[in-house]
């Protein structure tokens, strides 16, 4: 990783592996690890080149390149340093970190989904504290994040940083929330799809757990179950909605049936015709009829 112009300090000189760097456990875990064929090729890497790229410190914490420090000193390489000379707290150094992974090509889809929401909501909480101080103004102005060209304060923000659709993140969003972490481990290790993942959420969590244990035929198996059950509920509702009518119509005719039956008993100047029943009104439904016709009701709805 080449450090950009004007952003580190950077150190002139080989480090030894004996040099003291802190290895801050939380910004360790705070980027998913590497696979174990991904950490293989790089320790291949290094020992056939050498450890290439600087690691990135902020003090004398590890910001960047645990993974190379690790397998330097296991076997006793040099490597250099940069110090980043613009973190003012930790919330800068996550940042910053998201920021290094979302443009990497092989952090998955469903990672930097995840990487753009943290992302948003660091910037939420920042941007909620900025309106608090009492100098926000001044304090929005000498913020760069303040100042992003892209700050996420909608889901299309978000799934541009991530190179994703929108659908993608709210399904992401779906799974962050719902699933079990078995299923989330599924998710990572690609053994199921975004889109089927956020299927497999929507089941109780015992059935989320089986499926995930279960390997990649039963979570598509469970995928598949939940989206028959989406598809079948609206041809449901449909026929219950028909029948409805349907019944709703065959109520207001025998009512019909009844009012003229007691106009003509009552004779012809009571008679409910459409000149002297204007509105009738049935289950919310208002049928309105024009004065002028002659015709009876029953007639009318013939």
């Amino acid at each position: 990783m080449k450090a950009p112009q004007g952003a580190f300090g950077i150190s002139d000189t080989d480090r030894t592996p004996n040099m003291n760097i802190t290895v801050n456990e939380e910004l360790k875990a705070y980027i998913d690890p590497l696979t174990a064929e991904e950490h293989d090729a790089l320790e291949r890497s290094i020992l056939a080149e050498g450890c290439r790229d600087a690691l990135v410190l902020w003090g004398d914490v590890l910001v960047d390149g645990h993974n190379r420090y690790g397998i330097c000193q296991k076997h006793g390489l040099p490597f250099q340093t940069v110090q980043h000379s613009q973190f003012r707290s930790m919330a800068d150094v996550h940042l910053w970190m998201i920021d290094q992974h979302l443009g990497r090509r092989s952090v998955s889809d469903f990672q930097r989904g995840v990487l753009a929401l943290r992302k948003r909501e660091i910037l939420e909480q920042r941007r909620a504290a900025d309106r608090r101080a009492p100098d926000a103004e001044e304090t929005a102005e000498s913020d760069p994040v303040a100042t992003s060209p892209n700050p996420l304060k909608s889901r299309s923000d978000i799934a541009k940083a991530a190179r994703l659709s929108s659908s993608q993140v709210v399904q992401i969003e779906k799974i962050q929330k719902q699933a079990t972490p078995e299923l989330v481990a599924a998710v990572k290790a690609g053994t199921i799809s975004i889109n089927a993942a956020a299927a497999v959420a929507s089941l109780p969590t015992e059935e989320q757990k089986t499926a995930a244990l279960g390997g990649k035929d039963e979570l598509k198996q469970a995928a598949k179950r939940v989206r028959d059950i989406k598809r079948k509920v609206p041809e449901d509702d449909s026929v219950g909605e028909k029948n409805s009518a349907t019944e709703a119509l065959l109520n207001l005719k025998q009512r019909v049936k009844i009012l003229t039956a007691t106009g003509r008993a009552a004779g012809p100047t009571d008679h409910p015709s459409i000149t002297t029943l204007h509105f009738l009104q049935c289950e919310g439904c208002l049928l309105s009829f024009w004065p002028t016709q002659t015709l009876s009701l029953e007639e009318h709805l013939h």
